[in-house]
């Protein structure tokens, strides 16, 4: 059995809260107390991290997941040394290489060479360790034609290569690697991957802050959920990944529900006073726009009919986040005062850019209006959602069939769809992939 590479045990991180109100505890009272937190109430501090206890065997790859400010990055650097803990044990055995903030170490007035020798000996190496290993290190960074370029000259990309380099050439026992690779093209991605699967196979310890799930899903063989500087799921990848993308599009629903609440709210009791199509908020009037094409959010129309409400379902649950291929209905609430005999409702989905995916009414579907009294409800239902991972919004309408608006509802109620496949467009049709037998996957 393994024995552990790193161990934490009842770890917490507290920072002191900006403040006015009260100074700065004096050192003599930090010293008599032990702690300068010792003497700041609950309300002045936070935990970045709190109470952490896990460990992480040898030889294993741990995915570390959560949303920003949960506290990954300060458990790494709790980890790695960097910072100590307020209260607990941190052990880690063997060299560490950490790679955690982008160009962490680096002169900006010295040349890239410079920067290898002196980032080599911070690591552990001696002098004659980092020339035999040096041209591997250039190499692997792609910097030959700049490594003797000032660093301050370097790119964003440049940096996170060449600090990249050192970090896996120094040939660690345990990499602590942050979300540093999100500035690196494809190919040198790819060529990180490729290390990282070297290092797994000669039996290191990697520790990966990352915000691509897909990545910690195929990667690694655990994964640590963390948030407000709390373990909220630890074991199996797929699980925790799932529990994190769940608990995400919960938080995703409550913001959405929030927005549309107020949208609704603001726009309840249509002014003759306001300006149809503005830009900074939903508007509401009698009077349309004067280019549908151009109108922004905002409500328009005289009555007599009304859409009260819009809510949109999965399986009969209200909800504003789907997944490609789910069902949706969206319901309309409508009244009116008096007997209404010509209507047509009419629903349109865009994309976040105002493009259009699909629009549709009950007049270009052959539906002829007969008789509308009172309320009831308009149901438009989609049995299964093929649009490709995004945020929409909706236009509803009920209208004459010449055109004049009854009430129309523009880009006020937003719904997002998540997909596990990450293609692109609007529309995701039925599809299958055929090969002949020499073309082959894994």
């Amino acid at each position: 059995m393994n024995k552990a590479a790193i161990t934490l045990r009842n770890v917490s991180k507290l920072y002191r809260r900006y403040a006015y109100r009260r100074q700065f505890s004096t050192l003599k009272s930090a010293l008599l107390k032990g702690s300068l937190a010792g003497e700041l109430s609950p309300d002045e501090v936070f935990h970045a991290v709190d109470d952490v206890t896990f460990n992480v065997r040898q030889g294993t790859t741990l995915g570390v997941v959560g949303r920003n400010g949960s506290g990954k990055s300060t458990l790494l650097r709790l980890i790695a040394g960097i910072t100590k803990p307020t209260t607990g044990t941190v052990d880690v055995e063997g060299r560490v290489s950490a790679l955690i903030e982008l160009g962490a170490g680096f002169h900006p007035e010295i040349s890239g060479r410079e920067n290898v020798f002196i980032n080599g000996v911070m690591l552990g190496l001696s002098k004659a360790e980092i020339t035999r290993r040096f041209d591997e290190i250039v190499e692997f960074a792609e910097l030959e034609k700049f490594i003797d370029a000032p660093v301050k000259t370097y790119s964003s990309g440049m940096y996170m290569r060449l600090g990249f380099a050192v970090a896996v050439h120094v040939d660690p026992d345990v990499l602590l690697v942050d979300e540093v690779l999100a500035v690196g093209d494809e190919g040198f991605s790819l060529k990180c991957l490729d290390k990282f699967g070297e290092f797994k196979r000669r039996g290191k310890t990697i520790l990966l802050v990352t915000h691509g799930l897909n990545m910690v899903e195929r990667f690694c063989d655990e994964a640590l959920w963390i948030d407000e500087g709390k373990i909220l799921g630890a074991g199996d990848p797929r699980r925790v990944v799932h529990s994190y993308t769940t608990d995400v599009e919960k938080s995703e629903e409550r913001a959405l529900a929030v927005g549309d609440q107020k949208v609704q709210q603001t726009l309840s009791e249509p002014s003759q006073d306001a300006v149809p199509g503005g830009i900074d908020a939903p508007v509401s009037t009698s009077e349309p726009p004067g280019d549908m094409l151009r109108a922004t959010q905002g409500r328009w129309g005289s009555g007599p009919v009304r859409i009260d409400t819009v809510t949109l379902e999965r399986d009969g649950e209200e909800t504003h986040v789907f997944h490609s291929g789910d069902r949706l209905a969206i319901r309309l609430c409508v009244s009116t005062e008096t007997t209404v005999t010509d209507f047509v409702f009419g629903i349109s989905i865009f994309n976040a850019e105002g493009v259009c995916c699909y629009g549709t009414n009950t007049d270009i579907e052959e539906y002829k209006s007969l008789e509308l009294v009172g309320s009831g409800d308009v149901i438009f239902s989609i049995g299964k959602l093929d649009l490709v991972e995004g945020t929409y919004k909706l236009d509803v309408a009920v209208h004459t069939r010449d055109g004049v608006q009854y009430d129309y509802h523009r880009l006020l109620y937003t719904f997002r769809v998540k997909s596990s496949v990450k293609d692109t467009g609007v529309y995701r049709p039925q599809h299958v992939w055929t090969f002949s037998n020499n073309v082959r996957f894994v």
